[in-house]
């Protein structure tokens, strides 16, 4: 006769059901502040000052989105937002590409210095350059200029470091027997080197877009109270001091959930990217 044993579950798959439940905590926390704004943008002023909080709104309406427009000039501050973030994140990514070239496949006199010099200024305080950076703009004429928020950005120490890690494991016998084949350097670059590190260049742009578009500090001390070249992030602080005792706590968040819009979409688009580089710096270690 057999024995029969008990069923007992496999230690792993307990540990796997615990890491599940933790993930899933953490990914309710990190989305309830965007589901919380979404729902608010919803509710009417009435709603929204109801105590305990209404978490789903009894009547959800559109009202705030079309009101967000009458407060603010809507669609100015999204081209002026979309500019300054595509200009400036198509150039962190071509110059971060070269520079990180030439740093990682390279050889010439100061390359390890200079490279040290770079990393050392990710290390300053935004704050610090600041005044540096606006007496620069000033002299260039490129104050309350949408130019002068997109000048300064061009270049990014940390988007060189990120492609230089990535470039040096690009094989050099790949680029050598471009060269051989008489590639130049700009198609060796753009045609070998850059599909190579498509996952990098794509949590770069993630990163510079994200950064620049929800930059406050640099685009308001250069643009100097010129509203007509205000982004959108700066527009919306008018409708802080246009909500009065919560009752248009509404406007305020429907403005909020426009402009975290466009992050959000290009991080759909690029989240397959953006995970593959993280993983793969997992893998290197």
């Amino acid at each position: 006769m057999s024995s029969m044993r008990p069923y007992r579950r496999h230690p792993r798959t307990w540990r796997r059901g615990a890491l599940t439940v933790v993930i899933l905590a953490i990914a309710v926390a990190a989305a309830f502040p965007l589901v919380w704004m979404v729902l608010s943008s919803l509710k009417t002023p009435e709603e929204s000052m109801q105590v305990p909080p209404v978490w789903w709104p009894g009547s959800p309406n559109l009202n705030a989105f079309t009101e967000v427009a009458g407060v603010v000039n809507l669609g100015r501050s999204f081209v002026n937002s979309a500019f300054i973030a595509l200009v400036t994140t198509v150039a962190i990514v071509v110059t971060s590409l070269m520079a990180g070239y030439a740093f990682a496949k390279y050889r010439f006199k100061g390359r390890d210095w200079l490279f040290a010099v770079l990393i050392a200024t990710m290390f300053l305080p935004p704050i610090v350059t600041l005044i540096p950076l606006y007496r620069l703009t000033g002299y260039l004429g490129l104050n309350a200029n949408l130019l002068g928020v997109v000048v300064p950005n061009l270049a990014n120490a940390f988007g060189i470091f990120l492609m230089r890690q990535y470039i040096k494991g690009v094989p050099d016998d790949l680029i050598d027997a471009a060269r051989v084949d008489g590639a130049s350097e700009f198609l060796i670059l753009f045609k070998i080197v850059a599909p190579s590190v498509l996952p990098a260049i794509a949590a770069l742009t993630l990163f510079a877009f994200v950064y620049h578009w929800n930059s406050y500090l640099w685009p308001l001390t250069v643009l100097q109270g010129n509203t007509d070249q205000y982004p959108i992030v700066i527009s919306l602080s008018r409708l802080l001091s246009y909500n009065r005792g919560a009752m248009n706590t509404g406007l305020v968040m429907a403005g909020a959930t426009l402009a975290v819009l466009p992050p959000v979409i290009l991080f759909v688009f690029l989240q397959r990217f953006f995970v593959d580089s993280i993983v793969a710096t997992g893998v290197k270690g």
